[in-house]
């Protein structure tokens, strides 16, 4: 069977003067040595996507974090200059496509922003600059250029016994490299929370009821492929996914050419 193929939804980003489509390659890179996927990059555009034809011709989403947030209109919030930066394309393509996946059944792994949009696709809220909210830890990416320091891992978060989660990086406290000002507020009626740190946060959540798996978490898996074990778990359960996705899809074509 040839290697499957996961559609990552890029963002906009304005290098000296010109507009481009672009992913963090940790996210590639991850994909591609923690998933065993062939990662294919789907332009952010703000209309002209017919995400079926997207859909028709992969085999499972990665949703990448991102420097920009989701902009509040999406979860019913007037916005601020503190809400920003903002990516309207990025949310007109990853919005969309998430409930899409989900609708048919195509893996999904959502990371950092994409658990915020993933949450906010399904109708739930965010909250900003969470570490000015009494009890709350600061749990911003540190100022630091080293980015094996800044990435690295050092919160716990304590995963649920009986989730999805669990099946894949085990149950109890888990120690992970969660970077954020953004996170759930209000969680989407169809996600079910799977992890949370220990000021509360939530830190990990699935969706009740999927065809397929469907997992979003706030920290940052794909930075430690190859070397961080539960990174690597994690890149591992969705390339699985992604390949019973893929057998799924040939197994007709197959039947009809022995017929």
């Amino acid at each position: 069977m040839p290697k499957p193929v996961v559609a990552i939804p890029a963002d906009i980003r304005e290098i000296e003067g010109n507009v481009w489509q672009a992913t963090p390659n940790q996210y590639v890179r991850a994909a591609v040595k923690g998933a065993g996927v062939i990662p294919l990059l789907v332009p952010a555009l703000e209309t002209g996507h017919d995400f079926d034809e997207i859909l028709d011709r992969v085999d499972g989403v990665l949703v990448s974090g991102s420097r920009t947030n989701v902009h509040p209109s999406h979860y019913g919030r007037e916005a601020t200059e503190a809400d920003g930066p903002f990516d309207p394309a990025r949310d007109a393509t990853s919005l969309p496509l998430i409930k899409r996946a989900l609708e048919r059944g195509v893996p999904l792994l959502a990371i950092c922003r994409g658990l915020q949009e993933l949450n906010v696709a399904l109708g739930g809220t965010l909250a900003n600059e969470i570490q000015d909210i009494p009890g709350n830890w600061d749990h911003r990416k540190p100022d630091t250029a080293d980015l094996d320091v800044a990435y690295g891992i050092r919160q716990d978060v304590i995963v649920k016994e009986g989730t999805c989660l669990a099946s894949v990086v085990g149950t109890g406290t888990v120690r992970v490299n969660s970077l954020h000002r953004q996170a759930i507020s209000a969680t989407a009626p169809r996600l079910a929370v799977e992890a949370v740190a220990e000021d509360g946060t939530v830190e990990a959540v699935s969706v009740i009821g999927s065809k397929a798996f469907a997992v979003g978490v706030q920290w940052h898996p794909e930075y430690w492929v190859g070397s961080d074990e539960p990174s690597n778990n994690l890149f591992k359960a969705f390339g699985e996914a992604v390949r019973d996705y893929a057998a799924a899809k040939l197994s007709p074509a197959k039947h009809q050419a022995a017929g």
